[in-house]
């Protein structure tokens, strides 16, 4: 098979390359069948966001300090543990962002959209879904709509549900909601738009962020999954994304 690697910055993901380099060769990732990418979830985001539209699955094995996308990391065998993995296809989510001045700013989101307080000031936003408003004024310090993929995230840190991986469904999760209190977020088909306006913006900034893409000030953003982009990653059968999903609910 031919396999092109890529690694992380970090010394450990580096060593790991030229570990698999000694055993394997390095293919042009143009010419190739597969990427292996060595490093945690962060870096894994970026080969997935690097390589969308590709056709070329990505495989990961972990070398940071989280890797719920990664695979266990080993020189051995990797031909044969390609050969034999899981694959499931991820769309990423596309935002729309508005922001104070009236600039209209677009990024993809793999994980999740959020949207989160800039000042010591409670964001106050009001969510709209499909052309249906839902909530006129969600006091929190933010909200986020994750995908499959993103809610083992920032979505499980801020109490939202786990989402199998190929569940046609966005979670859409307040982060420190103050009013209505007892609103705890909502599961959306994924074919749903969601626009968030924000009340008082110069007020009450806020800031959204598409993963690792952030817009200063916005007062309006509209979230939707992109169906023209689509990413493959692959996972070993015996620690599938299905397998990690059931462990993190069953673990309490």
């Amino acid at each position: 098979m031919k396999i092109a690697f890529v690694a992380s910055d970090a010394p450990d993901a580096k060593e790991a390359l030229a570990n698999l380099e000694k055993q394997y060769e390095n293919i042009s990732h143009r010419d190739a069948e597969a990427v292996v990418a060595l490093g945690g979830d962060g870096f894994m985001l970026q080969t997935l966001h690097g390589f969308m539209n590709s056709g070329i699955p990505i495989y990961g094995m972990n070398k940071g300090t989280v890797g719920f996308l990664m695979n266990e990391f080993r020189v051995e065998g990797l031909e044969e543990r390609l050969s034999n993995t899981i694959r499931n296809t991820i769309q990423p989510l596309h935002m729309e962002a508005v922001d104070a001045d009236g600039k209209i700013h677009h990024a993809n989101a793999i994980n999740e959209v959020s949207l989160l307080r800039q000042s010591y000031q409670a964001a106050s936003l009001s969510v709209t879904t499909d052309g249906k408003k839902r909530l006129d004024s969600l006091i929190c310090d933010g909200i986020l709509l994750a995908t499959p993929a993103g809610s083992t995230a920032y979505n499980l840190s801020a109490h939202g549900p786990i989402l199998p991986l190929e569940a046609p469904l966005l979670a859409l999760t307040p982060v420190s909601p103050f009013r209505p209190r007892r609103w705890r977020g909502a599961l959306l088909p994924n074919s749903v738009e969601v626009i968030i306006d924000i009340n008082e913006p110069g007020k009450r900034p806020v800031n959204a962020v598409a993963d690792n893409i952030e817009i200063k000030s916005a007062v309006k953003v509209t979230v939707k999954l992109d169906p023209s982009k689509k990413v493959d990653i692959m996972f070993d059968p015996d620690h599938s994304w299905d397998d990690r999903i059931l462990a993190e609910q069953f673990n309490y």
